[in-house]
């Protein structure tokens, strides 16, 4: 009998999420079985089988992903800048071991060639092995994996992608320097003209103060820079945002340039509609004062 493994954040099957970055709350998920434990070069990895989310990854304590709702959070930080462009044809992910973005990066048919970059193989191990309905992109015959740090990556790569999204983790640990001014200003030159970015850019409940400053940098480097956000329940507050910049100063970020008809979009995505796309941009009033 294979011995039952264990983690410290798993308690009288209980898996209970804490961080500095939302104090004075946790999240908890009931676990039927701890399915994967791991320390890595980078960070704690830990694959566990919910009882009413599926399979769930979480990164150093943090959920990343659960088979029940990741697809609003993947389907979103990608189609809205892949849609935004006229005709996207290389694209780069930055992050997003799970594979979720290059599943979604692939649905357009008009792409050439996708490459994924992530520091950390492990997570993209434990995604092929136990996150089977995010990481299928990995097959594709468009996409190329490079194992290895964003920043170095990006540092020779000038016009060379339509679109570049950062599906990144929080900014601690190895993501923290995926928020800084110097790595957006290494996204912008990679970015061939015209070209679009779109990152994870936290939550407006409880991170406007880096939200803020990420916006700040951002519109000193791009001439349109645009936030949005979706619903998610298993991240803190049920919300996480994306913030879309464009070399093209007019650009149209917030309406769809592309869009799929409504029997392709039912067809390719769970969460992403043409709709939700211009609404996604549409703030409540405390987040439009702080961030306008």
């Amino acid at each position: 009998m294979a011995e039952q493994l264990t983690h410290p954040l798993v308690k009288d099957g209980w898996f209970k999420e804490t961080s500095t970055l939302w104090p004075g709350q946790a999240m908890t998920l009931e676990v039927k079985e701890i399915l994967h434990v791991e320390k890595s070069d980078f960070q704690d990895v830990l694959v566990f089988k919910s009882t009413t989310y599926g399979n769930v990854l979480v990164l150093d304590g943090v959920i990343q992903a659960t088979e029940r709702d990741e697809f609003s959070y993947q389907e979103m930080l990608t189609h809205v800048p892949m849609n935004s462009h006229p005709n996207p044809k290389r694209v780069l992910v930055i992050g997003g071991g799970d594979g979720g973005v290059l599943r979604e990066v692939v649905k357009h048919e008009g792409v050439e060639e996708v490459t994924l970059c992530e520091i950390d193989g492990a997570v993209i191990q434990a995604a092929k092995k136990f996150l089977p309905f995010m990481s299928a992109g990995f097959e594709h015959s468009k996409v190329k994996v490079h194992v290895g740090d964003g920043f170095p990556f990006l540092k020779d790569k000038v016009d060379s992608f339509d679109v570049i999204i950062t599906d990144s983790s929080d900014p601690v640990g190895p993501a923290a320097s995926l928020f800084q001014a110097e790595f957006f200003e290494l996204m912008k030159n990679a970015l061939r003209p015209g070209g679009i970015i779109s990152t994870q850019c936290e939550c407006i409940w409880l991170h406007l103060p880096i939200i803020k400053e990420v916006m700040g940098f951002s519109r000193q480097l791009f001439p349109r820079v645009e936030y949005g956000f979706t619903t998610i329940p298993t991240y803190p507050s049920g919300q996480i945002g994306l913030m879309v910049c464009s070399k093209d100063a007019n650009a149209s970020i917030k309406k769809p340039v592309r869009q799929w008809s409504k029997e392709e979009e039912a067809k390719l995505c769970r969460y992403y509609n043409s709709e939700i796309h211009t609404a996604c941009f549409v703030l409540p009033q405390f987040a439009k004062a702080a961030l306008e």
